[in-house]
């Protein structure tokens, strides 16, 4: 049996839900999805400048959980700007 999924602390809701490449079609774009976990884990440490473990603590979760919600957002960001993918943001 796997361990509960813990309530993270999400204090960041994005007016935006797309973002795509100029001048094409988002139907004609692949699109990443992005979760609000992985943008708060942007927005504290690359938005606000706090450390790991001061973001982990802003939303309640371990260090090593916040270095993971941070890899694979960085991960995804940087694979639609490299290939041209429009980001969509879920919650």
């Amino acid at each position: 049996m796997t361990r509960p999924r813990l309530c993270r602390r999400i204090a960041f809701n994005p007016q935006v839900k797309f973002f795509k490449p100029q001048g094409i079609p988002l139907r004609q774009l692949e699109v990443v999805i992005l979760s609000h976990e992985e943008l708060e884990a942007l927005r504290l440490k690359y938005e606000l400048g706090l450390e790991q473990i001061e973001a982990a603590k802003q939303m309640n979760t371990s260090q090593s959980t916040f270095q993971r919600i941070l890899a694979s957002a960085n991960k995804k960001v940087a694979q639609a700007l490299v290939e041209g993918k429009a980001i969509e943001i879920i919650q």
